[in-house]
Parts: C-alpha cells; sequence; structure tokens
C-alpha cells in the first residue's frame, strides 16, 4: 500500500508541475509529460520500479482514446472519407514502410528484420497528434483532417501487421527463446483462446467476436443503459461505461485481436446511440489521466545509457526516419492538393513513430522476429521522436502558419446547411 501510494503521489505531482510549466511556454502538454517522466525516472530507477508494466496498464488510456474517436464517427462518415483513408492512408503506411525496409536492408539487416523495422516506423502517434491538435483547435482544418484519416487507417492496419510479424520468425532466435524458456511456456496462462486453432477455425472465431460487438452495440447497449438510467446514479453509469470498454478490450484480447481495433469499432457502432454524449463525458477523464500517464512513463522509459552508448546511431536513426515519412508526407500532401499551411502540418505532424511501435516491438521480440539489443535501440527511436514531436508542433505554430496567415486573405465561410434554431437563455 505504501508503495502504490509513494508512486501515485510521484507520477501526480509530476504531471501537475511539469504539464502547467510546459503549457505556459507553448510546448503543450504531451510534451511535458514527457519531461515529467525523464524528470523522475532517475528516482523510479533508485526505487527499482518496472516502468514498463506501468507503461502496458497505462497503454489502455490509447484504447480509451480510440473508443471515443469511434464516437465521433458514423458508417456514413467514414465512407465520405474513403478516398482520404484508402489513399492518404494506405500509401504513406506502404511507401514508408518500402523505404524503411530497403534501407535498413542496404545497411546490412536480413529482409525479415527489415520488415519487420518498416512495418513498426511507418505508424505515427495517434495519441500526440490528435491530443495536439485538439488542443490547438486544428482538427477541423483540411491538414487535420487528413492527418485523422491516417490515423485511422494506421490504426487499423495494426491489426494485419500483428497477424503478419510472426510469419517473419527468425529460427535461431526461435530455439534461443524455447531454450531460455526450458522448452515449455513461461509459467503464465494466455487468455487466448486462439493459440491451438487452425487457420479457418481462428478466421471463423475472429468474424464471430467481431460480430458480437456490431451486434450487441447496435441492440444490447439500449435497454442495458435504460436499466441502468432507472437508479439514476451518476457513478452506476460511468462503471457501466468503463464496463463496456473493458468487456470489448478483454474479448479482443480472448480471440487474439487488437483491444484498440475492438473498441474503435465499438464507438463506431454506438455513434448514432443516445447514450453518446453520456459515454464521452463519463470516459473522457479517464482516458485524459491514462495517457498522461503513458506518456509519463514513456519518458521515464528513455534509457539514457543506451542513448549515450550509442548517441550518434541513435540520433542519426531518429531524424533519418522523420525525415523519410516527412519526405513521403509532403509528396502525398501535393498529389492530395493539401495547400498553404495544411499541407506543413501534415508534413511535420505525423513525422514521428507513435506508441504502437512500442507495441510491435514488444511484439516482434516475443514472436523470434527482431533480437533484444536492436530493439532495445529502436524504442529509444520511437521515444525519442515522440519527444520531438510537439517541437515540431512549435515551429508549425511560429514559423510557418504565421506566413501563410499573412498572405491569404479572409473570405466568409459558405453556408450549406439549413436548420431551425433555438435561442434560449438570458
Amino acid at each position: 500500500m505504501d508503495g502504490f501510494l509513494l508512486l501515485a503521489f510521484l507520477f501526480l505531482i509530476a504531471g501537475v508541475v511539469a504539464v502547467p510549466s510546459a503549457s505556459r511556454r507553448g510546448l503543450g502538454s504531451v510534451l511535458g509529460y514527457l519531461l515529467a517522466g525523464i524528470a523522475i525516472s532517475p528516482i523510479l530507477g533508485w526505487l527499482h520500479v518496472d516502468v514498463v508494466s506501468i507503461q502496458h496498464f497505462a497503454e489502455f488510456g490509447v484504447v480509451m482514446m480510440l473508443f471515443l474517436v469511434g464516437l465521433e464517427l458514423e458508417p456514413s462518415m467514414l465512407w465520405q472519407m474513403r478516398n482520404k483513408l484508402l489513399g492518404l492512408g494506405g500509401l504513406q503506411v506502404t511507401l514508408t514502410a518500402v523505404i524503411v525496409t530497403g534501407i535498413a536492408m542496404a545497411l546490412g539487416q536480413p529482409w525479415s528484420i527489415a520488415v519487420a523495422i518498416g512495418l513498426i516506423f511507418s505508424l505515427s502517434s495517434t495519441a500526440i497528434v490528435l491530443q495536439t491538435l485538439n488542443e490547438k483547435g486544428l482538427m477541423r482544418s483540411d491538414g487535420g483532417q487528413s492527418s485523422f484519416s491516417v490515423l485511422l487507417f494506421q490504426d487499423i492496419a495494426v491489426i494485419p501487421m500483428l497477424a503478419f510479424i510472426p510469419l517473419l520468425a527468425l529460427p535461431e532466435l526461435q530455439e534461443l527463446a524455447a531454450a531460455a524458456h526450458g522448452g515449455g511456456d513461461d509459467g503464465h496462462a494466455s487468455l487466448s483462446l486462439v493459440d491451438r486453432l487452425n487457420g479457418w477455425q481462428r478466421a471463423l472465431v475472429t468474424v464471430g467476436a467481431i460480430a458480437f460487438v456490431v451486434v450487441g452495440g447496435s441492440y444490447l447497449t439500449r435497454p442495458i443503459f435504460r436499466f441502468i438510467a432507472m437508479a439514476r446514479l451518476r457513478e452506476l453509469f460511468t462503471a457501466a461505461a468503463l464496463l463496456i470498454v473493458i468487456a470489448i478490450a478483454l474479448l479482443m484480447v480472448v480471440v487474439g485481436l487488437s483491444p484498440a481495433l475492438g473498441t474503435f469499432l465499438a464507438g463506431v457502432v454506438l455513434a448514432n446511440s443516445e447514450y453518446r454524449h453520456e459515454l464521452e463525458s463519463d470516459v473522457d477523464p479517464f482516458k485524459g489521466l491514462l495517457l498522461g500517464l503513458f506518456f509519463i512513463t514513456v519518458g521515464a522509459a528513455i534509457r539514457f545509457d543506451l542513448l549515450t552508448e550509442n548517441l550518434f546511431n541513435i540520433l542519426a536513426m531518429t531524424l533519418g526516419v522523420m525525415a523519410i515519412k516527412a519526405a513521403v508526407l509532403y509528396g502525398l500532401a501535393r498529389t492530395f492538393k493539401i495547400s498553404g499551411a495544411d499541407r506543413w502540418l501534415f508534413t511535420l505532424g505525423l513525422a514521428q513513430a507513435g506508441e504502437f511501435g512500442f507495441v510491435l516491438l514488444s511484439f516482434a521480440v516475443a514472436s523470434a522476429v527482431l533480437p533484444t539489443p536492436i530493439a532495445e535501440q529502436l524504442l529509444l527511436v520511437v521515444a525519442l521522436s515522440m519527444l520531438l514531436t510537439p517541437v515540431l508542433f512549435i515551429v508549425y505554430d511560429k514559423l510557418i502558419a504565421p506566413r501563410f496567415v499573412e498572405a491569404q486573405e479572409e473570405s466568409a465561410d459558405d453556408i450549406d446547411e439549413t436548420g431551425d434554431v433555438i435561442v434560449a437563455g438570458h
């Protein structure tokens, strides 16, 4: 109990001090959380705290964020976004993965390791970019909507990546893993129900789980929420909202899918529900706290000993990956007619690696695809690129956006919607 209270105190005071300080200086809350994690990392090391375990718990904030993103979407809206979703998102992931894979192979990596690295670096940070765009009021801009389309495609693309990466396993790493575990399991019971199923059985279970989420979200949630609303207890509705998110995430884990995909799908299904706004208001505080904790753990997990030993290589890889992604994004922005400041917002905002990179890295190591020394260096590259992202947004705010504001005249908005208006108030 004492240890838990001390940890809670450390994380909360770090966030409460660092985030307002960073926000006042125009650095944004995300960089504040990352700096808070860096500041308390020596204390956590002295206390022998397992930061990675806390990070796995805090990743549930990403799951909740995708649930809320899904609530903002309707299936009709997804259909309207199909061109940007498949065009911008599909081309960004494919081109980035191919280029990074080619460079990794040119630097001497086997093709299987190079492909895994390419897939990992093709993703950007949904959590950082969406939170920053919302904070700065840029979500409705052309650059913000294009960024959202790419991030949405990336989040969906994580699922086939998780299915594909184990096929890249190296025999020598599999033998080492088997020897480390004594040729058996690691003593922990797996929740997965599909480990021993063949291909068509696994596919059948997967389709059944997704169908259950869609049907349950469409027909079961309304009577459940009506029943809970009869109690007229706000905390009970909050508990029910959390229960739905956790239950869907658990179902996805059991059938071997990403909990983030499941909760996102559930959010889309519930987007037309009369309880949508209530769900948003109940889940949002938990999402904010867990995302803040996630970013603090990212900052705290940076291994400065490994960074100093390989400073030039890691910095070169970080800047190289960000430059490659920025070049791909800029080319796509020109192709899809994203102009002005929006083009630079799109280019700079998505140039980092993402939080799903941590998930794919740990999964690739567990699947005998990446050796641990390489994975540790790649983890530093992902963390540093995320750490540099708020700086890129500052460059956009201070240097790029003002130039385009001065260059273009304000034009009246087109009003293409009609409807009745009720003015109520005093």
